[in-house]
């Protein structure tokens, strides 16, 4: 009782949180088999694995507790699931805000190139006598 105690009044990195995104995974484990392997360290809130063509192979695991969290994360980070290292971080909105931000970016230079006749290519410079300033 007294290392359950002393370990909740431990200080914990500003990263940590509730929520685990979890990468690697096999493309044919169940939300029973997730709920199997994450359970173990906690109570779990909810799972959210991914089904789309671009997501698949990752999931969303939220936990009650923030340090059954970061004892899952410390624990299956590079375990083996079915032939696969598990990749399990905490999730950090800001990191998926930033490649949201950068495609938003990306479209408004498309914009601008459009808009000034630019193609965004490098190309060579004309062919020509060689200009120097006067001195």
């Amino acid at each position: 009782m007294a290392a359950v105690a002393a370990r909740r009044q431990a200080r914990l990195p500003p990263e940590v949180n509730r929520v685990l995104y979890v990468r690697n995974l096999p493309f044919s484990i169940t939300s029973e088999e997730m709920y199997e392997l994450f359970g173990k360290y906690g109570a779990i809130r909810q799972i959210r694995i991914g089904n789309a063509k671009e997501t698949r192979g990752s999931a969303y695991v939220v936990f009650e507790d923030i340090y059954d969290a970061k004892q899952a994360q410390e624990h299956l980070s590079g375990f083996n699931v079915q032939n696969r290292y598990l990749i399990v971080i905490f999730y950090n909105p800001t990191r998926l805000k930033g490649k949201a931000n950068l495609k938003e970016q990306e479209e408004k230079l498309r914009a601008m190139q459009a808009a000034h006749g630019v193609d965004g290519e490098q190309h060579a410079a004309p062919a020509g006598p060689a200009t120097r300033p006067a001195a």
